[in-house]
């Protein structure tokens, strides 16, 4: 497996990832609108498309947007994957953190950006909805 940035030859690809991944998919135009912005990175395997991450960034700030993995490709460490690849490229943008939320049912998400140092800062109520549920706002410091 390689993680590489995100390209228009993956666009079609992740659309899917994204039908079977969320409620509220990324459609291929909305990918297309982010190429060439923040840090938009494809996991490959023998070429295909298997995952993404999507980090927008403003100034010093990164955003997680999207954290996507084919369900017949999960548990294979593909998500940790992407999720070390981006903290190492923002580390060389000299981002100051990088953010996210997470569903707070979402215990395999969760868990896996603990692991990668994120920490618990927040809780926005009724972020999500289909079903509505509070999100867990998570935080990667990258400076003291």
């Amino acid at each position: 497996m390689t993680v590489v940035p995100m390209a228009e030859r993956h666009l079609a690809a992740l659309a899917e990832i994204e039908k079977a991944c969320f409620h509220a998919p990324w459609s291929e135009s909305m990918l297309r609108e982010e190429l060439g912005k923040g840090l938009f990175l494809v996991a490959e395997r023998d070429g295909q498309a298997v995952g993404y991450v999507g980090c927008q960034t403003v100034l010093d700030e990164g955003y997680i947007t999207n954290v996507a993995v084919s369900p017949d490709c999960r548990r294979q460490g593909i998500g940790r994957a992407l999720i070390a690849e981006l903290v190492s490229r923002a580390r060389v943008q000299d981002l100051a953190f990088v953010t996210l939320e997470a569903r707070a049912s979402n215990a395999p998400a969760l868990a896996l950006y603990e692991g990668a140092g994120f920490g618990r800062v927040g809780v926005r109520k009724n972020f999500y909805t289909a079903p509505t549920e509070d999100a867990v706002l998570m935080t990667l410091f990258l400076k003291e």
